[in-house]
This record gives structure tokens, sequence and C-alpha cells, in this order.
């Protein structure tokens, strides 16, 4: 037992703490967007389902030394594979959805080794019933979980604030060599014993039991299809707001984790008369987040309360499907139904919803489906001395006022916009905002203005929002231009505002990532197509793009790629700023837009001034000349301090960027973005 309890939880550890580290690593090269941690998360469903169904077949179809010649030979293969580090030729070489890019460059790199450690919870347990006689296998699966679990947490608290991603990829690699060890001797142990024929003939010692109907597969997959799309909508949804990081990406999925632990460690945890009431505010209050303030509550309660409201709703879905476990016989059946209904799951955030819907609704609709399941599986649930129909219909009027709830919200919300669009990186809105004095038209990144402008004939071309003339990138364009012409760069094009900076003769240069921004760019907003420089839209990932291009000679360079709040960290490391300076003139100014409601990346640009021996000066704007301003921080970088004692800097609020004696930089291969969270 203790061998194979060993494995187990060995093979759960590894199996979830690559999941951040190998989405961390390839985040940069994907534009750092929240949805490659969706596409990520598909992979490792689809590879988990394909593991559980490996396990399912080897077990029901191969003999027992058969069993373990094949699983030791593929164990054998994988070793050879490491390390897991990917290959920088997956990086992409233009735009568009890199969905199916991502997932190959997974199978390339970690494929098989994952697979197998996919199959080892219920492989194991089946030889383990076979070995032992045991009737009770399930409490491995919580074993199994618990290990999965405690990889997770370890990861963004222990793992990411020690180690580069390059030594955890070392570690994890010769920790999987010992896990390979270990599950080949357990299947040396197991090679003996009685061939399973899922049909015929039971497991030994064991009574001849009923095969699961066809409606016992479909609500087991429906069970772990509802908590897995909730666990990637939560995810995207944190992620979009704060940012695409290890810490938001296990917090969920840990809380995932947890409920199978206790849904089947014991029958006693998941009691309906406590979870059941629970339920009810809990996908109320998930619903009145997402709208809340339109999407912009404070991560003080946004990260809580969906935390909490994901657990009830998981402890639901993960508690009906203990309560419904089979016996032993056909438990890799049962697990590869609930793998399935996790695929499903993925499949539905990651791919179809996407394409089918215009806006974020994988939420909206995965707590919708928990509402339905729930009537389902408690339709023939009895009040004493009552009845059913008391709780049938407290649940269908329940259901029915969430789902009346959400989608008037969601009208209410949308009806204004006169472009609604999404694409892999994202959801964009462009509507117009009628004042007493004009109307302005804004184009909106997640929750996020991205731009905007005033449509009234005579401010039309007045730059806005963050990049007013006294913001800091407006400041410094203007210090530049009165040397004459200037050569700009701009990372994140948004609604071109600052491309109304250029005059005839100046040189724009503007890279990003979304094909639909450069669309919209040029056809809601007059910025672009206005100015009179001599200008470029450059599609791709900037970082690639500038790597690809000889050296630019830029005056400025602004960088301002933020969707949402969500940061693109690969565009602040160490190595993106000398990439940048590489493209600089030797006193050009590196202008970092770095307004943000969560995080305090001041810091952060104070040690990559460091590195580079430059000076980093932070200009706050508070935008209150003109209601079409907003209050904006920049921190420019330079070599040359004169910048800042020209007539465009007079009366601006400057400030030195420090960072404290114990702040990291970042690097392509570091970075830890729980030390700048703002939590006031």
């Amino acid at each position: 037992m203790t061998l194979y309890a060993a494995t187990i939880f060995l093979s759960a550890f590894l199996l979830f703490q690559v999941q951040p580290l190998i989405a961390k690593i390839i985040l940069p090269w994907f534009g750092g967007s929240a949805a490659v941690w969706s596409a990520a998360m598909l992979f490792f469903q689809l590879v988990l389902l394909a593991g559980y169904a490996y396990a399912h077949f080897v077990i029901r179809r191969l003999r027992a030394p058969t069993q373990m010649a094949v699983h030791a030979g593929l164990l054998l293969i994988s070793c050879a594979l490491l390390p897991i580090l990917p290959s920088p030729s997956w990086k992409p070489s233009e735009a568009g959805d890199p969905t199916l890019r991502i997932l190959l460059l997974l199978a390339a790199t970690i494929g098989l080794p994952y697979f197998l450690l996919s199959s080892t919870s219920p492989l194991l347990q089946a030889w383990y019933v076979r070995r032992s006689g045991s009737a009770v296998p399930y409490r491995l699966f919580a074993l199994s979980n618990f290990g999965s679990m405690l990889a997770l947490i370890s990861f963004p608290f222990l793992v990411e604030p020690k180690l580069s991603s390059r030594q955890q990829a070392f570690m994890w690699s010769g920790v999987y060599v010992a896990f390979a060890v270990l599950c080949g001797v357990a299947a040396w142990i197991s090679r003996e014993g009685k061939d399973i024929q899922e049909e015929l003939t039971p497991l030994e010692g064991l009574p001849p039991v009923e095969r699961p109907r066809w409606s016992d597969l479909i609500l087991w997959v429906s069970l772990a299809a509802c908590a897995s799309t909730l666990l990637v909508a939560v995810t995207n949804h944190l992620s979009q707001n704060v940012a695409p990081i290890p810490l938001l990406w296990v917090l969920p999925l840990a809380l995932y984790l947890g409920t199978f632990i206790l849904a089947f460690e014991s029958d006693r945890i998941y009691q309906r008369w406590i979870f059941l009431p629970l339920l009810i505010p809990a996908l109320g209050g998930m619903a009145y987040m997402i709208w809340n303030n339109s999407g912009n509550l404070h991560i003080r309660w946004m990260i809580p309360g969906f935390a909490v409201g994901l657990f009830i709703c998981c402890m639901m879905c993960h508690g009906e499907l203990a309560r419904r476990k089979p016996a032993a016989r056909y438990l890799t059946l049962f697990y590869l139904m609930v793998s399935l209904g996790g695929a499903v799951g993925g499949i539905f955030v990651a791919v179809i919803a996407p394409r089918v819907f215009r806006d974020y609704l994988e939420l909206q609709t995965g707590l919708f489906a928990c509402a339905v399941l729930t009537i389902i599986v408690l339709w023939n649930v009895a009040i004493p001395r009552i009845g059913a129909w008391p709780l049938r219909t407290v649940m269908m009027i329940g259901a029915g006022v969430l789902a009346g709830y959400m989608a008037r919200t969601e009208h209410e919300e949308i009806k204004g916009y006169r472009v609604m669009v999404r694409n892999f990186y994202g959801v964009l809105h462009v509507r117009d905002d009628k004042g007493d004095h004009y109307t302005e038209r804004e184009l909106l990144h997640g929750t996020i203005n991205h731009g905007s402008e005033v449509l009234d004939d005579n401010l039309q071309y007045i730059p806005t929002s963050y990049y007013g003339i006294n913001s800091g990138v407006g400041r410094a364009i203007r210090a530049l231009q009165t040397r004459g012409p200037v050569r700009v760069g701009v990372i994140g094009l948004g609604a071109g505002v600052l491309s109304t900076y250029g005059r005839e003769g100046d040189y724009y240069r503007i890279y990003d990532i979304n094909p639909l921004v450069e669309k919209i760019a040029q056809t809601e907003f007059r910025f672009y197509p206005h100015s009179r420089a001599d200008k470029r839209i450059l599609l791709g990932d900037a970082r690639l793009t500038l790597e690809r291009q000889e050296p630019q000679n830029f005056d400025l360079l602004a960088v301002d790629a933020f969707s949402s709040d969500a940061i693109p960290i690969h565009l602040l490391t160490r190595e993106a700023v000398g990439l940048y300076f590489s493209h600089l003139k030797p006193d050009g100014i590196l202008a970092l837009h770095v307004s943000n409601r969560y995080l305090d990346l001041i810091p952060v640009c104070a040690r990559d001034a460091e590195a580079f021996h430059k000076q980093a000066t932070v200009v706050s704007d508070e935008g209150e000349e003109e209601d079409y301003l907003s209050s904006s921080t920049w921190v420019l970088l330079t070599s040359d301090d004169a910048w800042f004692k020209s007539l465009s800097f007079a009366k601006a609020d400057m400030s030195n960027a420090q960072a404290s004696a114990k702040f990291r930089g970042w690097t392509d291969d570091y970075s830890n973005i729980f030390q700048i969270l703002k939590l006031d």
C-alpha cells in the first residue's frame, strides 16, 4: 500500500507542479494573454482524458505482464525526452489565434510525461485492487488530489519566488525520473494477478455488480464539465482583471481540487442540507460580481468572493459525483467519464466560447448550468412529511431568477455598444458616451478604457484619456518635437490616440498583437487615419517583432500594452527593456505606462533602470483639466535628464522611481507579482 500511495502522491504533485511552470515559460511567447492559460488548461484536460482512457484500456484489455511491459517502456521513453524546456522554434512568427500552436508546443514538450502522470492514479488504484482485493480504493483518489493541491499551493509561495523557471524545469525533470523508478517498481510487483475482463469477470473477491447506465455516464460527465467550466471561467475572469500569473491560476485550481479531496475522502463531508442553502447566495453573488461597477470590483472583494463561490459550486458538483461513484470494478470507467467532463469544460471555455460568444458569457453559462444540474440531481429528494415538490419549486424559481437577472444585466451592459468583437486576445467594445458638452467614443478592452475620442469637430484630434499633453508620454513627445522630426515607437495601438501627435516628417511604428484592434483603430476612430506621420502598424507580439527588426533609432518608445488591468509581464522584464534600448537613440526616452488599480509597477521599472544605468522618473497626471482626460502614471527611462528641465515638463508632478532593497528585479526567467499587489 505504501508504494502505491507514494507513487500516486508523487505523480499528482508533479502533474500539477508542471502546469503553472510550463504555462509561465510560454506565456511571453503568445502575448502574455490570459487566454494562454485557458489553452494550456485545455491541453492538460485533454491529456488527462487520454491518460485515463489509456488506464481504462490497459486494465480491461491487456494481461498483467503486458501491462507492466508497456507501461515500463513508456516510462523509459519519457525519461529520454527530459528536461521539459520548450524549444524557441515554437515562438509564433505572425499574428493570429495561437491555440493550436500552444497545444502542439505543449504536446512536444511535456506530452508523454504528462500523459503517463495522468494515467498513474487510476492505473495504480486498479493494480492495488487486483493485488489486495480491496473494494474501496477511492481514498487513494483523495490522496492524489491532495498531492495536486500541495503542488499548486507551493508553487506561487515557495517555488516561484525562490527559483528561476529554468531551475524549476530541471528540478522537476529530476524528480520525474524518481517517479518513473517508483512507478516501474509498482508495475513490476503488480505483474501477477487475475486479468480483468470488464464484461464477463468481476474483480477477484468482489460480487457481481450492475454496469452503470448511460444516464449515469451522462450525469458523471455533466457534473465534471460544469465544475471544469466554472474553474476555467473564474480563472479567466480573475486573470483578465488583475494579471495572467501563476498565483491567480493556482488559487481556483487548488480550490477545485480541494473539493475533490473533501468529497471523496469521506461520505460525511458533503452534506446537501449544508451546501444547497449556500449554493443559492454563491451563484447569485458571483453573478452580481461579474457586472458590479462594470466588472471593476476591487480585488479585496473580487478574489475572495469568486474563490468562495467557486468552492461551493464545485463542492456541489464533486459531492454529487462522489455520491454516485460506482463499485471498484468500474473505477477506471468512472475516472474516464470524470476526465471527459473536465475536457468538455475546457473545450467549451477555450475553443467554443471565443468563437460563439461576442462577450465573456462562459462564466454566466457555467453558473446557470450549475443551477440546472442541482435541480436534476435533487429532483427526487423529498422533504420529510412534505414531499419533493416544494424543493423542486424553490429550485426552479431560483434558477429562473438567476437566468433572468443575468440576461437582463447583460442586455443593459451591452445595448449601448457600437462594436463588440472577440478573439483569442479578449473582448473589445466600442461605445459612444454622451456628455453635457460633447459625445465621447471609447474603446474598452475587458473593463478598461484603451483610448477615447471626442466627436466634437473642434476637439476630435485632441489627445485624450491617459495620453493628454500633460501626461508623461505627452510631455516627452512635446519635448522631443522641439528638436524637429521625431521617430516614435508605440507598443499597444488601442484607439490610436498617440498617433495623433504625429506630424509631417515624423516616423511612427506601432506594434500590436491583436488584429481586431488594428481594424477598430482605423474604422471607428480618426486618430490614426488623420496622423500625417510616416506610420505603420506591425501586427504580432512586440518583442518578437522588435527582435527581428534592425535597430529603429527611436527617439521615444512607449509601452502601453495592457489587456484590461492585466499586464503582459514579458514586456517589463530586464531582457525586454534591454531590447527596447537597443532600438532607442543613446539619449532616447523609454516611456512605460504603469497606471494600474491593483499593481504597483514602479519598483519593476526602477530595477530595470538600474540594470541599464538609466534615470527613471515617475510622471503623474490627474487629468483634471478636461473631462476627456484620465489620471495616468508613466515612468520615463533615459540617460539624459536634461529632458526633464525643458518647458514641456514645467509644473509636472515628477519623482524618482524607487524600489526597496529586498525587491528582486524581473527577468524572463523570474517574476513575482505577489510582492507588488495593491491590497488597500
